[in-house]
């Protein structure tokens, strides 16, 4: 095979699984930039041992041994922060391989739980219990027999039990958004751009949770968040919101103007967990960088500001 035709094929293999891999790496890592360095590393691995990979073996499963086991040295060595992944990219199809993604498998929650275990456990059970592979396919992947394989399930969906009795349709946010839950986002961002506090504590469950990433604080139970956003919710000066999607839950981008600032700067993404017509959590990611990876701008003129906020207002 001469050297156009084989960076031909491989430039099909990079459209077909760019994203499927992109994801599983997501839920590998739980970071969105991490992801999608590994899957670059990925391919350049791939390349780099195309003359070694045997036809018997399809090519979705090389792509994924080498996704699988490029994670699993990254863990070895570090955590990745967890980030959000934008509905948008996962509403693409570039290929007949891409799988539908389900809302369980990409919540905020379930990525957050199997990071509670150890790498090859969160391996075992993605591909095991998220992309259905038998036993043998997993262990064959990874190294290892199939009763490792089946004991390192086990531990894992016991360590997911403990903190999700419910099972996996407690991982999921509520299901696609409804009336209430777009009226429960809108009065979210009023509330925000209203500097009002106390509109947003009414918004909020008894067990709400709150978290800000990466690494500023969790406060849990409605009571300590309402203290928390009563101090800090306008320290970082006014707010203008955009809602978006993230891991199949409803989010707002957040841009904030600071003091002596003439424009509305990114801030964070802010993903929502809504519940019986109440906010059950609020994930923060103090993350600017991603507003790209939404389609979202990295700042907003005052003058759209005072276009659109007063029209809110009006509702």
């Amino acid at each position: 095979m001469n050297v156009a035709v084989d960076a031909a094929r491989f430039a099909d293999l990079t459209r077909r699984y760019h994203r499927e891999l992109q994801v599983h790496c997501y839920r590998m890592l739980g970071s969105f930039d991490a992801a999608e360095d590994h899957v670059q590393e990925v391919f350049l691995r791939a390349w780099r041992s195309r003359d070694a990979f045997e036809e018997r073996a399809s090519a979705r499963t090389w792509l994924y041994r080498i996704a699988t086991n490029a994670c699993l040295d990254t863990l070895r060595r570090t955590t990745p922060a967890l980030q959000p992944y934008p509905d948008q990219l996962l509403d693409e199809r570039p290929g007949p391989d891409m799988m539908a993604v389900g809302r369980e498998t990409i919540s905020l929650a379930f990525l957050a739980a199997i990071q509670l275990l150890p790498p090859r456990q969160r391996a075992v059970l993605i591909l095991r219990d998220v992309l259905s592979w038998s036993a043998s396919e997993a262990a064959a992947l990874l190294g290892t027999t199939v009763p490792a394989v089946n004991s390192a399930l086990q531990r894992a969906r016991t360590t997911l039990r403990e903190r999700w009795p419910g099972g996996r349709l407690e991982w999921s946010s509520a299901g696609e958004p409804d009336p209430a839950q777009r009226e429960l986002l809108a009065r979210y961002i009023a509330a925000h751009e209203r500097a009002d506090p106390e509109a947003l504590v009414d918004l909020l469950r008894e067990d709400i949770r709150l978290t800000i990433e990466p690494g500023v604080g969790e406060w849990t139970g409605k009571a300590a968040v309402a203290r928390a956003l009563r101090r800090d919710m306008n320290t970082p000066g006014r707010w203008w919101m955009l809602p978006t999607a993230a891991n199949r839950q409803p989010a707002v981008a957040a841009y904030v103007r600071g003091a002596g600032d003439t424009a509305f700067r990114s801030f964070a993404l802010i993903v929502l967990r809504p519940r019986a017509g109440l906010l059950a959590a609020v994930d923060v990611f103090e993350a600017p960088g991603l507003f790209a990876a939404f389609g979202l701008p990295a700042s907003l003129g005052q003058r759209s500001f005072e276009d659109v906020v007063p029209t809110r207002a009006q509702r």
